[in-house]
């Protein structure tokens, strides 16, 4: 299944991670205009994104915001997620003004430790039934 470009903002992330998995219930929680769709990296959409960008969702160094052809990744998705949350978590986007090379180590160095420091569950994240239609 290759997914076609949607009309919503689509972030890919890692369902087993704890600190992805409070991210993405932050999103759902704050997330008013339900602008975003959230499919995890181990189910057949996020799997799906994954391969379309030539990255591996088994090994991935990166949680993706996919909007429409546009790839995000590393801190660019993570600041793209907040600016599209609106206010007040739209002040954290003033980040961007960070040069990506100072940015995107500090996102990588979490990425790459996340299950150590944050820990790792034993089944995926499941939302409450209220949230799941914006879950693909």
């Amino acid at each position: 299944m290759t997914p076609t470009p949607a009309a919503h903002p689509i972030i890919v992330f890692d369902a087993e991670c704890v600190l992805c998995s409070a991210n993405a219930q932050f999103v759902l929680t704050h997330d008013r205009s339900r602008h975003f769709r959230l499919a995890s990296m181990q189910g057949e959409v996020g799997t799906a994104l994954y391969h379309r960008f030539g990255m591996d969702p088994a090994d991935p160094d990166s949680m993706i915001v996919v909007d429409g052809d546009r790839l995000l990744r590393d801190s660019d998705a993570v600041l793209s997620i907040y600016a599209g949350l609106g206010w007040p978590w739209r002040a954290v986007a003033i980040l961007r003004r960070l040069p990506r090379p100072l940015r995107d180590p500090v996102y990588r160095l979490m990425a790459r430790n996340r299950y150590r420091i944050f820990g790792r569950r034993e089944t995926c994240w499941v939302p409450r039934p209220e949230h799941r239609g914006q879950l693909l």
